[in-house]
Parts: C-alpha cells; structure tokens; sequence
C-alpha cells in the first residue's frame, strides 16, 4: 500500500505541475487511473487512498470489478467498444471514451450515459497513414456529434484519442485541441478532452486535456493473471 500511495501522489504531483506549467489550476485535469489486468485488490486499495476514477477496456473484466468497487466509482471505458457488447458495458460504465461510428451510438442510444467522440489522428507530418489507434477520422466527428445530441439519454461530453504511433505528440494534440473546438461549437457543453498517458500527458494537458489516462505509472507492473 505505502508503494502504491508513493506512486499514486508522486503521478498526481507530476500532473499538478504540468498543468501549472501550462498555466492551468491543477484541479481542472482529471486523472482516470487505468486498471486493465490488475486484480480488484489493487483497485480496493486505490480506493481507500481516493482514487474514483478508474479505467477498463476489457468487457467482462471491467462488469466484474464494477461489482465488487462501492458505486461512487466512476467507471471509464476506453477501450475499442464492439457493437454487440455496448448495450452489456452500458450496464456498468458511466463513461465510454471511444465512441467512433454510428452503429455504436444506435447501439447505446436510450442509455444515460457520457460520451467522448474518439478521434483517429494518425496521419504523419508528411501526409501518409500511419497505424490506426482507433476513432473516427476528424472529418467525420461533427456528424457522431449531431446524433449523439439525438439521442435519448446520451451526454456529448468531448472528445478523445490516443496519440498516434510515428507521430509527433504535440501536432498530434494540437490536431485533437482543434476537433475540441469543433465539437463545442456543435455543443459548448462537451468541454472535456481525454488525451495522455503515462508518457506523453505532459503535452496533452499543454495542449488542453481535462483526462488523462495513466497505468503502469501508477499501479505497477500489471498482472496478466486475470
């Protein structure tokens, strides 16, 4: 526990300064501590020292700790979300971070329930594709926009992406600072950016990100147990 605790405040601390660094209050960035293939002890214990923010990407994995973590945990899924598992991960998640087609949101249409728009940045500086992390090409984010403010019950809360592989994180982030701007002026509410990991948070909260999603950095080596 004294381990974790160590590494829990020491990523916060880190957090805190980026953000004061880019001349941001600390309490605006959000960290989302990620919990794929770690056993439910660990995330137990990452309760009692505050944590409510947690992140899964692992359908049954994720529905099994929801069960056993007390219900003011926030659960954030952010990984890819097939169609016929999102009505299932909808049960349990309060927040899905990578909505990218229609058929998803038809999918979970009817659900109240928060949602990022992730976004596929993954083209060089020269102009070619590079490996695909997942999302919906920029182009295409007003359009899941506009119908997710048909929906039922689902919020637009933002947008999302994971910064592409052989790319540079800083146009990269620059790039999704942009698609933000997009999306509120589709709806000023969906303020939120998801954006950074445990090594490239540092430009996504510079470059606006209100979540980030950090693992290994805070929970330790994962186990591939479960």
């Amino acid at each position: 526990m004294t381990e974790l605790a160590d590494r829990l405040h020491g990523v916060q601390e880190r957090i805190a300064a980026a953000a004061r660094a880019a001349d941001r209050d600390p309490a605006e960035v959000a960290l989302v501590v990620v919990t794929k293939f770690q056993p439910v002890e660990l995330l137990q214990e990452l309760y009692e020292l505050g944590v409510r923010d947690f992140g899964e990407s692992r359908h049954p994995e994720a529905r099994d700790k929801a069960a056993a973590l007390p219900d003011d945990v926030v659960w954030h899924f952010i990984g890819q979300l097939q169609t016929n598992k999102a009505r299932q991960v909808a049960k349990y998640a309060d927040v899905v971070h990578s909505v990218d087609r229609i058929e998803l949101i038809e999918a979970l249409d009817g659900r109240e329930l928060d949602v990022l728009l992730q976004v596929d940045l993954g083209i060089s500086e020269g102009g070619s594709e590079g490996p695909s992390r997942g999302g919906a090409r920029p182009g295409a984010i007003p359009s899941l926009a506009a119908r997710v403010l048909e929906s039922e019950g689902l919020r637009l809360r933002g947008v999302m992406t994971v910064a592409p592989l052989g790319m540079p994180v800083v146009p990269a982030f620059s790039a999704l600072r942009m698609v933000s701007e997009r999306v509120r002026g589709i709806d000023p509410a969906a303020t939120w950016m998801s954006a950074g990991m445990s090594g490239d948070f540092r430009a996504a909260i510079a470059a606006g990100a209100t979540h980030v999603r950090i693992g290994s950095a805070v929970t330790g080596p994962r186990s591939t147990g479960l």
